[in-house]
């Protein structure tokens, strides 16, 4: 694996190293001795899968707070997606400040996100399936929403997420567009 640190510290990107034959390519999506010698999480207590239907997809931006906070490695097994990490931690440098990626199950890339990060997604293809692999349990009360258009962070999506022009507007959940303001937030 290469692992590429972001302008993020702590927050790499992940691509494979192939190995490739007649019949394909071979590659590990993870290694724990890897990950270790990178400084990295290496624990694993959960994997889930994300499928999204359709194009324009988006969800996010999602966190989850102490005593639960996450660390999370995200793939896009099929599909493309434009995939966005916000740094949350108010002692960072780089509080506020994002990075963003395209994922897709060609160029099989990876996002490493360590703790103290939102994350969110937009879906640039219909059928888009996602890998989180994440190191803390899902914790309903523990887990907390950024408004994905927060003005304050000012993300740049792609255009047809902010200027939709008639086309059908972006999918998105009650709960990720009524997602309370970065500054509103309590955690």
């Amino acid at each position: 694996m290469i692992f590429t640190e972001t302008k993020l510290k702590g927050a790499f990107i992940i691509d494979l190293e192939k190995h490739d034959d007649i019949r394909g390519f071979f590659a590990r999506i993870y290694c724990s001795k890897e990950f270790a010698e990178h400084g990295l999480d290496t624990e694993i207590s959960q994997q889930s899968l994300s499928y999204n239907k359709q194009k324009w997809t988006l969800r996010g931006l999602h966190f989850q707070v102490e005593p639960d906070a996450e660390v999370k490695v995200v793939r896009c097994l099929q599909g493309n997606i434009f995939d966005v990490i916000v740094d949350i931690r108010p002692e960072s440098p780089t509080c506020g400040q994002y990075v963003c990626s395209e994922l897709s199950g060609e160029n099989h890339r990876g996002f490493y996100i360590p703790k103290g990060f939102a994350h969110g997604f937009v879906s640039l293809t219909d059928e888009s399936l996602i890998l989180y692999q994440m190191s803390a349990p899902y914790s309903p009360e523990n887990a907390r929403t950024i408004r994905w258009n927060d003005p304050d962070i000012n993300i740049a999506w792609p255009e047809y997420v902010i200027n939709p022009n008639g086309g059908g507007g972006i999918i998105v959940s009650d709960k990720d567009k009524n997602a309370p303001l970065w500054k509103d937030l309590r955690y």
